[in-house]
């Protein structure tokens, strides 16, 4: 069966017009219902929906415009790069899903705003300000819900990256990813707040792409993952709704915590927390026990990620002074 997304793009580009320079901005999130596992590693398709915040103005600002030089051009953060290394790769080939046999070379200028120190991955808003950065270069008539399909085919998260706020990515059941994507979750809390605090921001020993298929394959607690995981989206999705932080924090931590359960079940073990994650997480519930109303998660790497309300910022910039706050819904 022909992949979605891709049949979206040729069909797209049949009627889109002569490349001119365009730029975009898509921020980073941050699920508070994990996606881990897919049902097509190809498709990058999940085994259960996931839900996510948005970081507000840490992000990716892509520019795409035609090449004067005759030939491709990648940048990052004002460098330029040799077109073999593992940015301009992984970007160029998701540019060519739209190029098709057209060579039409083209100069790809990225700029990350997510601190080094902060320890976060861009690809989620990289994809995404990519994807829309080459729709408005096209001049493509998409709709948002049909650029994060395709965003999607670059990063599975980068499918939440197309809205600020919080965003739900529909699991699909599509064998060829049509009804897999993102959509935003109407849901203004301008006293939502979230802290990074950076443990490790060197490379992680396993990517994520490669721990998901290791766990998927050998955990044997897995098994009963991809349920769960779809039950706690659906309930999260409903506290962010009503509102109802502590029930919300108290499910996205419970979330986190069975995600790294799976991958330490695996065999052998994956784990991405070190002790110092584990002592920030003893930290926190020593704090909540005091009174302290904050919730952990955690991603495919060993830095913790707080959420908690704006009453509560001056308590956790006590509590972990390297905290870097983001409040998601103040933004540009």
């Amino acid at each position: 069966m022909n992949d979605a997304a891709k049949t979206l793009i040729a069909r797209a580009m049949s009627e889109a017009s002569a490349p001119t320079s365009f730029s975009a901005y898509a921020p980073s999130n941050i699920a508070l219902s994990k996606y881990w596992g897919k049902r097509d590693r190809a498709r990058n398709l999940p085994l259960n929906s996931s839900l996510s915040i948005s970081l507000a103005d840490w992000g990716s600002h892509t520019q795409v415009a035609p090449s004067d030089t005759g030939q491709d051009q990648v940048s990052l953060n004002g460098e330029a790069l040799a077109l073999d290394t593992s940015f301009a790769s992984k970007a160029l080939n998701f540019v060519d899903l739209f190029r098709g046999n057209n060579e039409t070379p083209l100069n790809i200028t990225t700029k990350n705003t997510i601190p080094t120190a902060a320890g976060l991955a861009s690809s989620a808003s990289g994809f995404a300000a990519l994807t829309r950065a080459l729709c408005g270069c096209f001049g493509l008539d998409l709709s948002e819900a049909e650029m994060s399909l395709i965003a999607r085919l670059g990063s599975g998260s980068a499918s939440r990256s197309l809205w600020h706020g919080f965003v739900r990515w529909d699991k699909g059941v599509a064998e060829n990813g049509a009804d897999s994507f993102a959509h935003p979750v109407s849901v203004d809390w301008p006293d939502f707040r979230i802290a990074i605090i950076p443990v490790d921001t060197g490379p992680k020993s396993h990517s994520s792409r490669d721990g998901m298929n290791h766990t998927v394959d050998t955990s044997p607690l897995f098994e009963a993952w991809p349920a769960q995981a779809e039950k706690d989206c659906n309930a999260i999705e409903r506290f962010v709704r009503e509102k109802d932080f502590t029930a919300l924090g108290q499910h996205a931590e419970a979330n986190a915590l069975a995600m790294h359960a799976t991958m330490q079940a695996a065999r052998p073990a994956i784990t991405y927390l070190n002790a110092r994650s584990w002592s920030i997480l003893d930290q926190l519930w020593r704090a909540r026990q005091k009174g302290l109303e904050a919730y952990a998660t955690m991603d495919a790497g060993p830095n913790i990620k707080l959420i908690f309300e704006a009453k509560s910022a001056s308590d956790i910039q006590s509590e972990f002074p390297d905290a870097q706050i983001i409040a998601p819904f103040e933004h540009s």
